[in-house]
């Protein structure tokens, strides 16, 4: 019975260093325009999936969706997100698509997730998918109303539809 512990612990370590030499020497391709592997994208997302859930704090969302914060939301996602996760102009964004995981496109498949993980996805992005992390260019409030828009972006009020048509604004 030892002999046959020590050999399933010796055929794990063999596995686990191989595949590591693999990657580590270049065999596996972390080209944008590749397609990956199902199972890279099944461990990726259940990786990323969980480490939200994980780690994002159990907070309650403190912004009502009044329509002048959803309208804040929406110009904030027009002029910041809507780049790379979809517009009302251009809902299947080409630059969303470019990325490996592509961004998800949240004008034509609305957020599903709950408020505190988009809060959190926002403020920390995600490492390795081109999600940047936002807490250096918008406070906390800020951040919610986001979260409140994208919980909110199919069943939008008039005025937060009119905000989010608008052309972006320009950054400087």
């Amino acid at each position: 019975m030892r002999s046959f512990f020590w050999g399933v612990f010796l055929t794990i370590v063999l596995i686990l260093v191989g595949a590591y030499l693999i990657v580590k020497f270049g065999y596996v391709s972390f080209a944008a325009d590749q397609e990956t592997s199902a199972i890279e994208r099944h461990v990726a997302m259940s990786a990323s999936d969980a480490s939200v859930e994980r780690r994002a704090p159990v907070l309650q969302n403190p912004i009502t969706p009044s329509e002048d914060n959803l309208v804040a939301g929406a110009k904030l996602y027009r002029d910041n997100c809507a780049g790379c996760h979809g517009s009302s102009a251009n809902p299947d964004s080409a630059m969303g698509h470019a990325f490996n995981p592509p961004a998800p496109q949240f004008m034509s498949d609305a957020a599903d997730m709950p408020d505190n993980e988009n809060f959190y996805i926002i403020r920390h992005g995600i490492r390795w998918s081109g999600m940047p992390a936002w807490k250096a260019k918008f406070n906390d409030t800020q951040v919610w109303q986001l979260a409140t828009f994208l919980k909110h972006i199919d069943k939008l009020p008039p005025n937060a539809e009119k905000e989010i048509r608008q052309p972006p604004s320009p950054s400087y």
